[in-house]
């Protein structure tokens, strides 16, 4: 009989709230412990109460503490979740820092929590490895074009990895969500009450928890099935046609 892998311990980058508590959740009922990285805040505070997960207040930008943090844990699946999108501006306008951070949160931190649990992953031929990647890296919208470029070269590092690790038993699986009802656009709309009018109103979003289960489901997989890479998108979200004309 096919079973899962016998993962035991997770980390989840960014899971104290959004996607990455969604994820938490779902690998929380496959019977993992779960460490969460993510910066300190009344959200994180809270899963130190939760059964099965051990919080670490940390930003992830700050790559040297995180290569120390998960060097200190036995990981068998690692969820590269930690992301920002920042203002919603055309590129022309994006503050240099708002790159810098991008790429940093986005990219940067992403590779180096990879390389940080590949050795342990490759001494034990047990491992998976899951990408919170974005249909942006393959469809870019106006207004996202840094966040978009970050996606796509997270993408492109997956591709890379899953052949450098072949024959290893690492999986590496890149999940591509559309829009999903998080608090992400916070930041560019001010408030909650603003980014759920902007961005919800009109479309039934993809929530964190079905996305967890969705991660979890590919986790749980038969070890000699990988699920290389996933489009996720709301049913009232779909993508194609032109725009033409002068604006």
């Amino acid at each position: 009989m096919n079973t899962m892998p016998p993962y035991r311990t997770a980390v989840v980058t960014g899971g104290s709230s959004g996607v990455g508590l969604g994820i938490v959740h779902g690998l929380l009922e496959l019977g993992l412990h779960v460490h969460v990285i993510a910066v300190p805040d009344a959200a994180l505070d809270a899963l130190h109460d939760v059964a099965g997960v051990t919080a670490h207040a940390l930003d992830v930008r700050d790559t040297v503490r995180l290569r120390e943090v998960l060097g200190s844990i036995d990981c068998d699946v690692l969820v590269s979740n930690a992301g920002v999108i920042a203002a919603l501006v055309p590129t022309q306008v994006v503050d240099a820092s708002q790159v810098d951070r991008l790429i940093d949160v986005n990219l940067r931190a992403a590779i180096h929590a990879c390389h940080a649990v590949l050795p342990g992953m490759i001494e034990r031929g047990l491992g998976h490895i899951v990408f919170t990647g974005s249909i942006g890296a393959t469809r870019p919208t106006a207004n996202t074009a840094v966040y978009s470029a970050t996606k796509a070269a997270l993408h492109a590092y997956a591709d890379g990895l899953r052949l450098d690790v072949h024959g290893t038993g690492i999986r590496v699986t890149v999940i591509a969500p559309g829009r999903v009802q998080t608090n992400l656009y916070e930041e560019h709309f001010g408030t909650a009450d603003a980014a759920n009018a902007a961005m919800y109103a009109t479309i039934d979003a993809i929530r964190p928890a079905e996305l967890g289960q969705i991660v979890a489901t590919a986790i749980s997989l038969p070890a000699h099935i990988d699920v290389t890479r996933l489009e996720v998108v709301p049913t009232d979200q779909v993508y194609g046609g032109a725009v033409t004309g002068r604006g």
